[in-house]
């Protein structure tokens, strides 16, 4: 038994042993907290969960439908560093996005990555799996909006949304032991946890 994010007892399931989960970073910046949050997720997985970091979303072009073969079959080759994300998506069994707010939004570059990961309209590699949105941002909201917005964009996407996922960390209250913060390493893992036991639910 374990407690939502609004206080009320919920049923949480194990994590499926062998979950393979990619964390998709949202940030650009080196020494973002964001970042460090996903590797904190990548460094205490829960027994049984493998997570790996994606942190070069900045390197995708744009996306257009110029360029995209699944629309344009005279585009040719998907440009590598599409083909590289979308394989290690569809390979996962799940996705965690880990986002910073930009101007309460969400940043570009993960717009830009979760419109590549749409496509093939119907069939993209984000397509089904479950996905659960974290992250870290200055204010009392924590970015907040951010991460709906996120939402918002997976599920259109075709990614299936696991709302109880949910981590917002003020980065401006950070400690001097910052992301490495018991309470902060035990609010990320239980994330991974979570998002692992939606891969268990659907096997």
């Amino acid at each position: 038994m374990s407690q939502d994010t609004n206080g009320t007892d919920s049923v949480q399931a194990a994590p499926a042993q062998g979950a393979r989960v990619v964390a998709l970073v949202g940030s650009l910046r080196e020494a973002s907290v964001n970042r460090q949050l996903a590797h904190v997720a990548a460094d205490n997985a829960p027994e049984g969960v493998e997570v790996s970091v994606i942190e070069d979303l900045g390197a995708l072009p744009f996306y257009n439908e110029d360029t995209d073969p699944s629309v344009n079959p005279a585009a040719g080759e998907v440009d590598a560093k599409v083909a590289g994300l979308r394989t290690a998506v569809a390979d996962a069994d799940a996705v965690l996005i880990v986002t910073p707010e930009h101007n309460g939004s969400i940043p570009a570059a993960l717009k830009n990555a979760i419109d590549w990961l749409s496509r093939p309209y119907g069939t993209g590699a984000i397509k089904g799996k479950p996905v659960g949105v974290i992250g870290a941002a200055l204010g009392q909201y924590a970015g907040t909006w951010s991460r709906t917005e996120t939402r918002k964009s997976v599920g259109i996407a075709g990614g299936q949304v696991i709302e109880e996922v949910e981590v917002g960390i003020n980065s401006s209250k950070l400690g001097e032991q910052g992301v490495s913060a018991p309470e902060v390493v035990e609010q990320v893992v239980g994330a991974v946890s979570r998002l692992a036991g939606e891969v268990a639910a659907v096997a």
